[in-house]
């Protein structure tokens, strides 16, 4: 278990540094993505950065299947996009991945049941993601 914990753990502390660090993205249009997981629940993320966007609809339009799902840092308040949700994916944080470790992973509805605890044990640092994330469609901006 060491050994997979090892194998995971590193590309994930990458990806993890890279969101901690990335500056914030040009002005381009946001674009608004569903997500849903094994739940079945519906949630938006906006992406701003140009390439992410363009990797979104790849996975949408099924011209990839290559880092299918999103990671990303939450801010504990609701957006106006995402409006049934008490948190969403700060735009600037989004990411994809293939693998992740469980500590990151939850299901839409258990983020929402226990965000009070983000931040601490459960989700350090804010970062979701959710294993069984996919982007099922892009949305007209609001």
């Amino acid at each position: 278990m060491r050994r997979i914990t090892r194998k995971i753990g590193a590309p994930l502390a990458a990806a993890l540094a890279v969101l901690s660090a990335a500056p914030p993205a040009t002005a381009a249009p946001a674009a608004y993505f569903v997500m849903t997981d094994i739940t079945r629940e519906q949630f938006v993320v906006q992406l701003t950065d140009p390439a992410k966007i363009q990797h979104a609809r790849d996975l949408v339009n099924g011209v990839t299947n290559e880092r299918p799902h999103v990671v990303g840092r939450i801010a504990k308040q609701s957006a106006p996009y995402n409006a049934r949700w008490s948190y969403h994916f700060r735009p600037e944080t989004v990411d994809f991945f293939d693998v992740a470790i469980e500590v990151c992973d939850a299901t839409i509805p258990y983020v929402e049941d226990h965000l009070d605890e983000a931040g601490g044990a459960f989700l350090p640092g804010l970062v979701y993601c959710p294993w069984t994330s996919r982007l099922v469609r892009e949305l007209p901006a609001p």
